[in-house]
């Protein structure tokens, strides 16, 4: 990035690298930016047919003065992908409207995008219009391209005979002789005639205008072929306005709705989550979170959207959702109808059409957030072994080159267990991660959980003499960190520096704690070193809580089938190993057992006492 010297001094350093490090990762799409100040407010809303190269050209070269201001008070920006550059337009329009950047010339006639409309009178006419009112006309739009509606429209008034004056005439004007209308000032029109070609011009308008094209095509042909060139120009005008005014957008609706559309996206363990805002029809604004989650991805992610309402009460008209990743209609019932029981809005699953296009919009931005988190990553990790190294610096350890982390993990006291992960050189080591199943602690016990887990890790490094450690990471403040200095020390032996990760009100790294007694380490939350350990303590809890839900739902799986009378150990074992999982033990037929050498009566036992569990 080429800044010139006044622009570098504007900001810190800081300030610098992170703009550098969301430059190298803007995508090749179409789409807005949204540029800010160091308070964080909007000061410009741009679009570009390609993001990566348009926003990258503020940073390179000179400007004119405006641009230069402009530049110079930029602190961050994000951006929002769309599908065409058509969508950008629009959306570009809405943001605008929406925060009033002081850099954007502002529309000040508050200009908008416009419509075709029937109107809902006695005698419908065609009109093009900005405004959307409750009037029961019929709304086509919006399209960028006003030249295009108009002359779509002038075209439609040729092919389709409505009436064109505001105010019916005493007698038939021009139109009616040029067979552009029907004349209902002198003449009795039948109701089915008008709802015939509102028909047809409602499916032109909808995307049901191959045929007319095929015919304009064949007259501009004929008229070509007779040498009529003006005549021919004049289809082709039209040819080319009907592909401008139905090329297709997704950014705006006509029927003017409030909606929140969720889309979300998973790799390695997290989830993106984007939240697309329509307010009167409109896209105005987004909003992306990326979390780790530990379950099914469907089921964590309507955990999440159930947890935004309750955090979030001002709800929309509508809230579009994306379909599971396998098509199960009644869990898509089950979501749709108990969700919108719940918030007392309708929601959808849409699966083809404009709303599935913009759930898909929202897909595509949540992929983009994530596929950037894990390129951020992996820049990151090129500063990683530096940040490892200067973290000894804070705890007073000369050289940090392995880091093992421990969380613990349980819920209400059952199937207790824990996790630790090994980063090598500020880097994730795998291969050396460790499962622990929790023995000799009863309940929810984090202080003993934590001796009995540093106990079995480090008295089996000494008796085979495994790599030691640097830095012994634990999940908690003072009480975890005492615990775990006790055993290595007192028990062990061993003096290894041991540091907490304590978390905030929101589950957050919050503070660096270190030393016996516990005191807090100030290390800055927005260094590279508070960062690593930010991703140490977040893949630590995703690798436990992983880890604790297999073996409560396998728990489950075990205490089920011990509860069949006839069913041991050995038999428990041997159903799951032939049949995989309960789900198939369940909907297995009596004669599915016979290779176990289980008679048709046990067997029809089993999976009536199955069947009868799961559907109380």
């Amino acid at each position: 990035m080429d800044m010139s010297g006044e622009e570098q001094l504007a900001r810190p350093a800081a300030v610098m690298d992170a703009i550098r490090n969301k430059l190298a990762l803007l995508p090749d799409k179409p789409g807005c930016y949204l540029m800010k100040n160091r308070d964080g407010v909007i000061i410009y809303v741009g679009k570009a047919k390609v993001l990566k190269n348009r926003v990258r050209s503020y940073f390179i070269g000179s400007h004119n003065g405006k641009t230069q201001r402009l530049v110079s008070e930029i602190y961050d920006f994000e951006f929002i992908i769309t599908g065409s550059n058509m969508e950008a337009l629009i959306l570009e329009c809405n943001l605008i409207k929406q925060h009033h950047p002081r850099y954007n010339v502002l529309l000040k006639d508050d200009k908008t995008f416009p419509y075709i409309k029937i109107t809902s009178e006695a005698h419908p006419k065609l009109e093009v219009t900005r405004r959307i009112v409750k009037d029961k006309g019929k709304y086509f739009g919006p399209y960028p391209n006003a030249y295009a509606a108009q002359q779509t429209k002038k075209l439609l008034d040729r092919l389709y005979p409505l009436r064109k004056c505001n105010t019916l005439p005493d007698k038939v004007c021009l139109y009616y002789h040029l067979g552009q209308c029907i004349a209902p000032c002198e003449f009795e029109i039948e109701k089915q005639t008008y709802e015939t070609m509102i028909g047809e011009i409602t499916r032109f308008l909808n995307g049901g205008h191959d045929a007319v094209k095929h015919e304009l095509q064949r007259k501009m042909e004929e008229a070509a072929e007779s040498l009529e060139f003006e005549r021919a120009k004049e289809f082709r005008d039209q040819l080319v306005a009907i592909d401008a005014v139905m090329e297709k957008q997704k950014i705006t609706m006509s029927d003017a709705m409030d909606r929140d559309i969720f889309g979300y996206a998973v790799d390695k363990g997290w989830m993106a989550v984007q939240i697309l805002y329509m307010r009167k029809g409109k896209l105005i604004e987004r909003h992306g979170t990326t979390f780790p989650y530990y379950g099914e991805e469907f089921d964590d992610f309507m955990t999440f959207v159930t947890q935004y309402y309750s955090d979030n009460p001002a709800l929309p008209k509508q809230i579009l959702l994306p379909l599971p990743p396998e098509s199960d209609k009644e869990a898509e019932e089950v979501v749709t109808s108990s969700l919108g029981s719940w918030l007392k809005v309708k929601v959808l699953m849409p699966q083809r059409g404009q709303k599935s296009q913009v759930v898909g919009m929202a897909q595509d931005n949540a992929r983009n957030s994530l596929d950037e988190k894990f390129r951020l990553i992996e820049r990151d990790e090129e500063r990683s072994v530096k940040a490892s190294q200067s973290l000894g610096g804070w705890l007073g350890i000369h050289d940090i080159r392995r880091i093992e982390a421990f969380d613990n993990s349980n819920i209400q006291g059952t199937n207790p267990v824990s996790a630790m992960v090994v980063f090598t050189e500020g880097k994730p080591d795998r291969k050396e991660y460790r499962k622990y199943k929790v023995k000799t602690v009863v309940g929810a016990d984090d202080y003993e959980t934590m001796r009995e887990v540093i106990r079995r890790r480090y008295e089996r490094v000494l008796k085979e003499g495994l790599a030691k450690p640097d830095l012994i990471v634990v999940d908690g403040g003072k009480g975890q960190i005492s615990a775990a200095i006790d055993v290595l020390e007192n028990e062990l032996g061993l003096y290894i520096p041991v540091c907490g990760l304590v978390k905030d009100a929101k589950h957050k790294t919050a503070q660096l704690m270190s030393g016996d007694p516990a005191e807090i380490v100030p290390l800055p939350r927005d260094s590279q070193e508070f960062y690593l350990l930010q991703r140490i303590q977040d893949e630590v809890h995703r690798f436990a809580i992983t880890f604790h839900r297999e073996q409560r739902a396998k728990s489950m799986v075990e205490s089920r089938l011990d509860a069949i009378p006839g069913i041991g150990e050995k038999r428990r074992k041997q159903l799951l190993k032939h049949f995989g999982s309960l789900k198939k033990i369940k909907e297995a037929s009596v004669e599915d057992f016979r290779p176990l050498s289980i008679g048709d009566k046990l067997a029809g036992e089993i999976i009536a006492a199955l069947r009868d569990e799961s559907s109380t």
